[in-house]
């Protein structure tokens, strides 16, 4: 088989579907990607075995059809040298030799009978779908993805639980120090046709579809069942605090290069519309405090917080003002929005350390 494509937009689609590709993979085909050529569609297939992406592109002057899988490193460090221009693919049918031949030379690479390569995993039957835009999606796993585990233990923790009911969908993440949960109201579930932008996201029994545009991604789910996160959310936290979020988090910044490396501990001390930052690393005797003025309706107390998550949590909402809605030095405290943007809500909740005074 022969075709002619653009270097810059055979480069892009590589890169697009090869982030999948494991440095270390089971199978030594999936170092591969998979060219499938159907007319004048030429297919792009990688997967590590768990997560599959494939996506599609128009190219020209094609002579014959068929599948051949080619290491996907070689391409990309060709590719990622070349100016615009077209390259013609030149594919063996008896021993998927593969030839690219470009403005002022040829390059010639083993391939491997696409017939070999993995199947995708088929769509599921009586499986739940629901729509959003992409920036919404992509929004959604910004503000969650961090607060997941990695614990060989309980793999469930190390993914995001999606929660979806009509007209909105929740995803939450926790590490059992922490807690995000994001709410968007902006989608539509149900069997709907994609509007331009839009993702489209199917959840079976064993794998999740997401197909936006010319690309499609498919991930085996993980098995178990995902903590009950809403029933460890406090409701009676009374003490609150209400600051700027850009001061709070560059204080806490500053302090924390002052904590003990070990605990990365920082103490909050509340008391008269102000909050004390201070940390200490009695090792090398180096310590650091700061006071930032807050509005505060509550009790005078001191909580501990490992300083990495709460500057994580503080680092993931957009608002100018956030809320601390606090109980106990020994309870979970949340960290909230003082406004939600529109069409979404989200809480994050967060363990505290224990202070030795």
């Amino acid at each position: 088989m022969k075709f002619t494509i653009s270097s810059s937009k055979l480069f892009a689609q590589l890169q697009a579907v090869c982030r999948v590709i494991n440095n270390k993979n089971a199978l030594p085909i999936l170092d591969d990607v998979l060219f499938s050529l159907d007319g004048n569609q030429l297919t792009l297939t990688a997967s590590d075995g768990e997560i599959t992406v494939r996506s599609s592109v128009e190219v020209e002057s094609v002579e014959g059809s068929g599948k051949v899988a080619s290491l996907a490193k070689l391409l990309l460090e060709t590719l990622k040298e070349f100016s615009e221009q077209p390259l013609v693919f030149t594919i063996d049918d008896q021993n998927f030799a593969v030839s690219m031949v470009s403005q002022s030379g040829t390059y010639s690479f083993v391939g491997v009978n696409g017939n070999e390569y993995p199947e995708m995993p088929v769509a599921e039957e009586n499986a739940q779908q629901v729509t959003m835009p992409a920036a919404v999606l992509q929004k959604a796993i910004e503000k969650t993805i961090f607060s997941t585990a990695d614990d060989d233990l309980r793999p469930v923790m190390n993914g995001i639980s999606f929660d979806v009911a009509e007209n909105r969908v929740t995803l939450a993440a926790t590490d059992a120090h922490r807690l995000v949960r994001y709410t968007s109201m902006n989608v539509q579930a149900g069997l709907l046709g994609k509007e331009e932008n839009d993702v489209t996201v199917t959840f079976g029994a064993k794998n999740a579809r997401f197909e936006f545009g010319s690309v499609l991604l498919v991930c085996r789910l993980i098995e178990g069942r995902f903590p009950n996160y809403n029933a460890v959310i406090p409701q009676g936290n009374q003490n609150i605090v209400t600051v700027d979020r850009q001061t709070m988090l560059n204080a806490c910044k500053r302090v924390a290069v002052f904590a003990n490396n070990g605990t990365a501990l920082l103490r909050l001390a509340l008391s008269d519309n102000q909050v004390k930052i201070s940390a200490q690393d009695i090792d090398f005797s180096t310590s650091a405090e700061e006071t930032v003025g807050c509005d505060y309706n509550g009790m005078p107390m001191a909580i501990g917080f490992k300083a990495p998550f709460l500057i994580d949590l503080l680092s993931a909402i957009d608002s100018q003002e956030v809320q601390l809605k606090l109980s106990d030095p020994a309870r979970a405290g949340l960290i909230l929005p003082l406004e939600n943007e529109e069409n979404e809500d989200i809480l994050m909740l967060l363990m505290p350390m224990l202070l030795n005074d």
